[in-house]
């Protein structure tokens, strides 16, 4: 089994309405642990993001669709560190999705580590 290192990013992040912009899926025969999630606000005002998973999972266990960041406020021109010294495991066809409440307003970066 190989580990790599990889950092995903997304900018310009889409307005949160209930339809959020996809960082990350988890790739074919692939179980990743994402290590870090950073949210930039890029504005002069302030702004919230919200964080999900889309599962693809479609029952058992794994079958829901967890909000982990849900419109939280993040600070003219600073950034948010979400996941903070915490692990998540994401399967296959797994989806790390990221919204905010004003186009062109957040950016982010994902770092994860694949296991193949």
């Amino acid at each position: 089994m190989a580990n790599t290192f990889k950092l995903k990013t997304k900018e310009n992040v889409a307005i949160d309405s209930g339809t959020h912009d996809s960082v990350y899926t988890v790739p074919a025969a692939t179980t990743s642990v994402v290590l870090g999630l950073l949210l930039a606000n890029q504005t002069s005002g302030a702004i919230t993001a919200t964080v999900t998973i889309t599962t693809a999972s479609s029952a058992g266990e794994n079958a829901d669709d967890p909000i982990i960041l849900n419109a939280v406020a993040v600070p003219a021109s600073t950034s948010l560190e979400v996941l903070s010294g915490q692990k998540l495991v994401l399967e296959t066809g797994d989806v790390m999705k990221v919204g905010c409440s004003a186009a062109s307003s957040m950016d982010v970066a994902l770092s994860v580590m694949e296991i193949t």
